[in-house]
């Protein structure tokens, strides 16, 4: 009797259409896979080995963090303990260590109950993410010297983030089921891997990453409790429940909207709320904090506020960022109802998260965490995802030479003001790129990479496929799955073109 074929040996053909294979599809791809091989052949066997996608981007995804981890030697042996310049200059920073003592773990104080000598009076996290880094300080040794024990506060927290990267990778490659190859663009981000270790934000990026994976699997309640658990860690996952909306009303999906929301709160609310009842003002010291904090590194506002006399003050930069955010989600709203096809999920979510970026009055090097797996999934191209990174990469180098320079005194060795303004530039103009080709996906959804290869919206669940109930201008005289306006055709929604070729 001949034994039944697993599913880890079953070709995936089998039972679902075929995956897109990315060295086809994309010119950079093809020609990067000259290092390891070429392009894949047309008698490869896929499906039949240990090497999965999945198990390959996540091991890929750890081999770069632990490269990232490398780059901070110089800081763990001493850049961090020893002067300012080394972690500026060998651009090796990471808040991590600094706070084991700065936020009284290394005192065993209890964050958000306990008062902070100093200036800052209580943790100015998210209870979530002041919990990630309690339980580092209770994994972390509390005997030897100060130094010692920061290291291995580092070491803890670096571990756990590890994790955290590695979720990130799964969640992204499983969300698109045809496209699992397209981790590989979080996985290889050279920005993921230098700013992973700088702070706690990867905890929020993994919860939002696999939120994304519950909405893309018709699992709304899912998605609302890991968005409000992600939310719990950083304030800006909530940001995505903006789109959704609009996608849902432009669906008519109302139920699954309101079980996405109604999760979200009662995640927050059971995380948030025992803190907030018993220690309220601990508890509110992080939205005080993002209120009364001035114009800071990264931001344009920043330019504005060096380059000008008491014109930039904090609580007309707050208002001004409301303003824009709040015109920029109505712009957003105009093209979700006026597309010729409802945008998808992940590209609307990722350019809600990148106007927030631009136009906040902080952008520390960090926060590129919170776009790597939207950009991935919004528009997986390799070429306009490097042109961004490198201009990340850019930034990250830019302002750690920026701070070299104003800790320097009159030696000046670094990068100036001036030069520091051109990173800032940098930054702006390679998100703001990446926004506009997510836009002109949009515009014209011909040139989205994810519908191309006859798909609809992969990440979208109940909105993959679905009919439009609420639409505006020209939007609402076009068919539902109108044919590309040039190239290949394609039935958007059914996995394969028009002339059934995957």
């Amino acid at each position: 009797m001949c034994p039944m074929p697993s599913a880890e040996t079953t070709q995936s053909s089998a039972h679902e259409p075929e995956p897109v294979r990315p060295t086809e599809a994309d010119e950079v791809a093809r020609n990067g896979s000259e290092l390891i091989g070429g392009p894949l052949g047309r008698h490869a066997l896929l499906g039949t080995s240990w090497w999965s996608p999945v198990r390959v981007v996540a091991l890929v995804a750890i081999g770069m963090f632990v490269l990232g981890l490398v780059q901070k030697a110089p800081c763990y042996n001493g850049g961090w303990f020893h002067g300012a310049g080394v972690q500026y200059t060998h651009a090796c920073y990471s808040d991590i260590p600094h706070l084991y003592n700065g936020r009284g773990f290394a005192a065993g104080l209890v964050p958000y109950f306990d008062r902070l000598p100093g200036d800052m009076e209580y943790l100015e996290y998210p209870v979530l993410t002041g919990l990630f880094m309690e339980v580092a300080a209770w994994l972390t040794p509390g005997s030897g010297s100060i130094q010692y024990q920061e290291q291995w506060y580092w070491m803890v927290n670096a571990g756990m983030l590890m994790v955290c990267a590695a979720v990130i990778a799964v969640c992204v490659t499983r969300t698109h089921a045809r496209r699992p190859w397209d981790g590989l663009l979080v996985a290889l981000a050279p920005a993921f891997a230098l700013t992973a270790t700088i702070n706690w934000d990867l905890l929020a990026v993994a919860l939002t990453a696999a939120a994304m994976l519950m909405w893309s699997r018709g699992r709304a309640l899912a998605f609302g409790v890991l968005l409000g658990l992600a939310t719990a860690a950083k304030f800006y996952p909530f940001l995505l429940l903006g789109p959704l909306f609009l996608l849902c009303w432009r669906a008519g999906k109302w139920r699954a909207f309101g079980t996405a929301l109604l999760g979200t709160v009662a995640a927050w609310l059971l995380v948030n709320g025992p803190v907030m009842l018993f220690a309220f003002e601990g508890w509110s010291k992080f939205y005080r904090f993002s209120q009364e904090r001035g114009v800071d590194f990264g931001s344009f506002w920043l330019i504005l506020a060096q380059n000008t006399s008491g014109l930039i003050t904090t609580e007309r930069v707050n208002t001004l960022t409301a303003v824009l955010l709040v015109a920029c989600f109505v712009g957003m709203a105009a093209l979700t109802f006026m597309a010729p096809r409802r945008p998808r999920f992940a590209q609307l979510a990722f350019l809600i998260v990148a106007v927030f970026i631009l136009t906040n009055k902080v952008y520390s090097p960090q926060y590129v965490l919170w776009l790597v797996p939207l950009a991935a999934l919004a528009r997986p191209r390799w070429r306009d995802f490097l042109i961004w990174q490198a201009c990340e990469v850019m930034y990250f180098l830019g302002i750690w030479m920026y701070l070299a320079y104003t800790t320097s005194g009159d030696a000046h060795k670094g990068l100036p003001t001036d030069g520091y303004h051109w990173a800032i530039g940098v930054h702006l103009v390679g998100t703001a790129y990446l926004c506009a080709v997510v836009v002109r996906d949009i515009l014209t959804p011909d040139q989205d990479a994810v519908r191309r290869s006859g798909d609809d919206d992969p990440s979208g669940g109940v909105l993959d496929g679905a009919e439009d109930v609420f639409v505006l201008g020209r939007a609402a005289d076009r068919p539902q799955y109108p044919d590309p306006f040039h190239g290949t055709p394609v039935d958007w929604g059914s996995g394969k073109a028009a002339d059934g070729s995957p």
